[in-house]
């Protein structure tokens, strides 16, 4: 008589996936938080000139600003010392490669909040943030060129920030530099905003819709004519010309337009592509207060609108990142 086959060993159960790292997955986008709170700050010292607005809240924010600076940068730094290859991972990305320039972005606008309060300071900064915006825009306009990666779907608004964010640097370089390196910066941003505009429209009428992460990055659009325009007049002497009056109209146009389609993005979950709302809007109503500063009731009426919905939406965007944070869906992996 045969033996009977022995019994199976009970099957171990399967172990537990190994905790991810948080610091691994510390995310670059984090830095547009700066950018958007920087904007609010400059928005907000403008409206004290214009409308008469107490000059504290600007002040305050701008120092807010910088102490969120340097907390997500030191958080970054750490992650580059100890997850050095999840840096060159992420710089390797076709999509967040492109937010690496917001840091230098964030210099600028830091640079642009301080230019009156703290010039020497300001100076500083603007020169750190210009040298090292000029090396992302090489390197990011490299890899674009020498690529073998990318396709017409990695197209997005987002790839306005390396090249197109030239056109912050005369906003305060003017002050604190020969004029023909400001000239410099904005012939840079000027022209290649009018090629990426043509690339990034081209995949957005043609193509599948942008992925709902980066849906929110369509408000970039507003940012490059609006800060372009601000550029303008301080290289130009501040006079609101032809040419100043195109930027305007064509930055007020794309606010209309996404504003028009706002319930597609009330729908929309939170992401920290969501921040990509809070510059340009702060852009739009810095230009703004800028024409209304020029004469005006309807710019005076619009800038009041448009101060109102940005203060509104960065108090949003700042409580719903908290949220974010708390439970836990921050510095986590995609």
């Amino acid at each position: 008589m045969n033996n009977p086959a022995p019994a199976a060993a009970p099957t171990a159960p399967a172990a537990p996936p190994a905790p991810h790292s948080r610091l691994a997955h510390y995310p670059i986008p984090l830095f547009a938080t700066v950018m958007g709170t920087s904007g609010l700050a400059i928005a907000w010292k403008k409206a004290g000139h214009v409308l008469g607005l107490p000059a504290e809240i600007g002040l305050a924010l701008q120092w807010w600003a910088l102490a969120l600076f340097v907390m997500i940068a030191l958080g970054y730094l750490a992650k580059v010392i100890s997850h050095w290859e999840a840096v060159k991972k992420e710089f390797a990305h076709p999509v967040r490669l492109n937010f690496f320039p917001a840091i230098s972005i964030c210099l600028l606008l830091l640079a642009v909040a301080f230019a009156d309060t703290l010039p020497g300071f300001a100076q500083g900064l603007w020169m750190v943030g210009a040298a090292l915006h000029l090396c992302f825009t090489v390197i990011v306009m490299s890899s674009w060129i020498h690529h073998t990666r990318y396709d017409i779907k990695h197209a997005n608004p987002a790839w306005f920030i390396p090249v197109v964010g030239n056109v912050i640097v005369p906003v305060a370089g003017v002050a604190f530099a020969p004029i023909g390196i400001s000239w410099f910066f904005f012939s840079i941003g000027l022209i290649f905003w009018i090629v990426l505009l043509t690339i990034v429209m081209y995949r957005l009428f043609f193509h599948e819709p942008l992925p709902e992460r980066l849906t929110p990055t369509l408000f970039i659009l507003i940012a490059p004519p609006a800060v372009a325009f601000i550029a303008w007049l301080k290289l130009t002497g501040g006079t609101v010309d032809a040419f100043a009056q195109i930027l305007y109209n064509v930055a007020l146009f794309l606010t209309l337009l996404l504003a028009a389609n706002a319930m597609r993005f009330f729908r929309l979950r939170f992401f920290l592509s969501t921040w990509a709302y809070s510059f340009p809007l702060a852009a739009i109503t810095i230009a703004t207060l800028i024409m209304a500063e020029h004469g005006g009731t309807f710019f005076v009426a619009l800038s009041w609108l448009l101060l109102t919905i940005l203060s509104t939406v960065l108090l949003l965007l700042t409580l719903r990142t908290l949220q974010a944070m708390l439970r836990g869906e921050i510095c986590v992996p995609e």
